[in-house]
Parts: structure tokens; C-alpha cells; sequence
């Protein structure tokens, strides 16, 4: 079975498919001067942009893990979920307090998706 590595870095592929499943990394904001819900907007546009150059669509995550900092921004990073989210098809989906690698970073998102 084939496996498809796209944006390669040296120490982790952006997205990697296998077997009909998209797996991507940990996807965090570019601009880091952005609050919880702006930082938010910019991963989940880096999904979408991910997810097409895979083939697929939001409509197709399953798995859904979100880092956050500060558990206590929860409600500011939902509002921005919850305008982008598929609502036909929501992902199973786990939002963890947790220290980021870059105190700047405000989020993190990793999704997993069927092809």
C-alpha cells in the first residue's frame, strides 16, 4: 500500500495519506498576534487548505484533537468552530488544556479524515 507525504519539513510531514485516511500534524496559526478565536480561523483555514490538496473535504474528518493553553478560551475557540464546522457531519472530537511548544500559539488542531 502506498503512502502519499505532502510538505515535507525535516521533522514532520504537514499531511500524510494512507489506506484512504488523511492524517495531518498539529496545525497552529502563522500569526501569532491574533487572540484564541482569530488564531483559530487561520488553523482551520490551513485544514481546509490541507484537506483539499488531499482530495477531501471537512465533511470527511473523524477525528478531531485541539490543544488549548488556557482551557478557559474554550468558548472564543468554539465560536470559530462552530461557524466553520460541517454540522451534517461532525467529527468525533477531543479539547485538551495543555502547554503548547510556542507560548505565541494559541491552538493547535489535528485532524484526521477519510479520503
Amino acid at each position: 500500500m502506498s503512502i502519499v507525504r505532502h510538505e515535507p519539513s525535516s521533522i514532520l510531514c504537514n499531511a500524510v495519506v494512507h489506506n484512504g485516511v488523511v492524517y495531518l500534524a498539529g496545525i497552529t496559526a502563522a500569526d501569532t498576534s491574533a487572540d484564541v478565536k482569530g488564531q483559530t480561523v487561520q488553523v482551520l483555514d490551513e485544514i481546509d487548505r490541507l484537506l483539499a490538496l488531499c482530495g477531501t473535504h471537512k465533511s470527511k474528518i473523524l477525528t478531531a484533537s485541539i490543544w488549548l493553553p488556557k482551557i478557559s478560551t474554550r468558548p472564543q475557540m468554539n465560536e470559530a468552530w462552530n461557524l466553520w464546522s460541517d454540522k451534517a457531519n461532525l467529527p468525533a472530537r477531543a479539547c485538551v488544556e495543555s502547554k503548547l511548544a510556542d507560548p505565541a500559539w494559541l491552538v493547535e488542531i489535528a485532524v484526521t479524515a477519510a479520503v
